[in-house]
């Protein structure tokens, strides 16, 4: 779920569109209606070629190393060790993105992702006293995971910051969200302790630990972050919430910040809103190609309910953006009711939950259907009020979106029901209930295949042979790599449960059914559970069996 990275001042799409067609790497035609789908999804070309299959990530590789009369240095292929990296000064290594590829007797292969910088190997050659030096070209998502190798461990870098005797807590806040950000960590957590304040980092879904700062520092690293959130320095027995603005390089990260009492002192949890869940298609989700031709479908109905359930953290929000980037276009309302407004969307009208003002998601809502929209997105229904006013909105000509929390697709129903809403008026407005959870991608980088006997996933999976037909099945997993900082896993997909509301099912909720009877339904109109399509992913090795069944119970 993330985007391909190239120096775009170096390389920008004009260019790579040159570069292409002059290769014969792809067809006029084919750049052509690329350039057209990638300005109308808000892509990079290269996103949008990568992401469609158009072309390969090695053959761009390939393309841009021969626009720069250079040999094409891959960092997949050819993991340089951290040795090998570190032997560059780490001043010259990251002012000019230097990468050691290989060194033999004859010389050494020095990668950069700027080839025609001006006196590289006069430099280098000085550095590592050698002459023969040739200069090779690499991606530069690749250059930046190899100079990873560089990045001191946060207590190292705590421990000098502090003896510095400088400014210690905006530094030591800088380095927190700095690692948090090349990790696309979710969340930090500052978790004070007796003598010492942990420092977790969520990052795919997954808490790790990361750092430990001395109790002394912690008051004022506290503080600062309070002062930047506006948040009452005096205030120590209350839960706060905030939001802070980052300045990375000049590209802002927005942050939300909650400031709780505990036994041990206030703990602090910032979320960091990632910049690339704005740029989200329904592709990049991980539906299949049949789920996301459904979801499409339902979603361009003049009007009617959709429904995402999951959770809390399991991409709700997300999944709801994504539909209605496909949906936004200038002939259109498009207003939301939020608690809270994460990400900006272009063209829409944002509102926000203010419980200071007493406007709630139901009084949000009652407005918005006053203020002529085409399609509402509410952020969650969690009343009955809310919930009614959100059926009858989508009973009088509006596209309604919105989560909900239940377990699965086929538990929505029976929920909406026993909190008041008639069922005629239901089966009248509901199209589609979406379930998702979310997995850890394998890191591609380091994945590889494995034999595992049918009896030994019975232990795991009880109707395994449901799932695997063969005596012996190939699984996989990832060995960990500077690619995936170690952990196997990088970024995270979707698993989803969708059930479609046929005419049959519409006729069932009438009956006020049980989960148990509309999932039954659900599965004979073709339906699969969320742990049918997480298996699914484990045989393309897309996830693993065992961060499978950490998101979803076995059936």
């Amino acid at each position: 779920m993330g985007g391909f990275f190239i120096m775009k001042e170096i390389l920008n799409d004009n260019k790579i569109k040159d570069i292409l067609l002059k290769g014969d790497y792809i067809s006029e035609k084919d750049i052509e209606q690329a350039e057209k789908s990638a300005k109308q999804d808000k892509l990079s070309l290269s996103d949008y070629l990568l992401k469609n299959n158009l072309i390969t990530k090695d053959l761009l590789g390939q393309a841009i190393a021969e626009s720069f009369q250079a040999e094409y240095a891959d960092l997949n292929s050819y993991e340089p060790t951290k040795e090998q990296v570190l032997k560059i000064p780490e001043v010259i290594a990251k002012k000019y993105r230097l990468v050691l590829f290989k060194e033999n007797k004859d010389g050494v292969i020095i990668t950069t992702d700027n080839p025609k910088q001006k006196g590289i190997s006069e430099i280098v050659s000085k550095a590592l006293k050698t002459k023969k030096i040739k200069l090779a070209y690499s991606l530069s998502e690749d250059i930046e995971i190899a100079l990873g190798h560089y990045r001191k461990t946060l207590e190292a870098r705590f421990i000098k910051i502090i003896k510095s005797q400088g400014k210690i807590a905006p530094e030591i806040i800088k380095e927190i969200i700095n690692d948090a950000l090349s990790f696309r960590a979710s969340d930090v957590h500052f978790e004070p302790r007796e003598k010492e304040t942990i420092v977790r980092l969520r990052i795919d879904g997954v808490l790790q630990e990361v750092g430990r700062i001395p109790k002394d520092y912690y008051e004022n690293i506290l503080n600062r972050i309070k002062v930047q959130a506006n948040l009452r320095i005096d205030e120590h027995y209350s839960a706060q919430d905030g939001a802070i603005r980052f300045d990375k390089e000049g590209s802002i990260v927005d942050m939300r910040v909650s400031v709780v009492p505990t036994v041990e002192g206030e703990k602090v949890a910032i979320r960091l809103l990632a910049q690339y869940i704005k740029g989200m298609n329904l592709s990049d989700l991980g539906l299949s190609k049949q789920d996301q031709e459904l979801v499409d479908k339902v979603a361009r109905n003049p009007f009617g309910m959709i429904l995402v359930t999951g959770p809390t953290g399991s991409g709700k929000t997300t999944t709801l953006y994504a539909i209605l980037k496909t949906l936004n276009r200038p002939e259109v309302n498009v207003t939301t009711i939020e608690d809270p407004v994460e990400y900006k969307i272009a063209e829409a009208n944002q509102i926000q939950v203010n419980k200071k003002t007493n406007l709630s998601f139901a009084q949000g809502l009652r407005a918005i259907v006053r203020q002529d929209p085409d399609i509402i997105l509410v952020g969650e229904i969690r009343d009955q009020e809310t919930a009614e006013i959100a059926v009858n909105a989508a009973l009088t000509g509006h596209l309604l979106l919105s989560t909900f929390h239940a377990n699965n697709a086929a538990t929505a129903v029976p929920r909406l029901l026993d909190m008041g809403i008639e069922p005629f008026l239901l089966s009248s407005t509901l199209e589609i209930v979406v379930a998702q959870r979310l997995a850890r991608r394998l890191c591609e980088s380091c994945r590889y295949g494995y034999s595992e006997k049918i009896f030994n996933l019975e232990k795991l999976i009880p109707a395994a042979k449901k799932y695997f037909k063969e005596q012996t099945v190939t699984l996989y997993k990832s060995k960990g790599c500077s690619s995936c900082g170690g952990l196997g896993y990088k970024g995270r997909l979707g698993i989803f449960e969708i059930i479609k509301i046929t005419q049959e099912m519409k006729d069932l909720i009438l009956k006020n059914p049980s989960s148990g009877e509309i999932w039954d339904l659900a599965k004979k109109q073709g339906a699969r559970s969320l742990f049918d399509d997480g298996i699914g992913k484990v045989k393309n090795g897309i996830t693993s069996l065992e961060e499978l069944l950490r998101v979803v119970s076995a059936e």
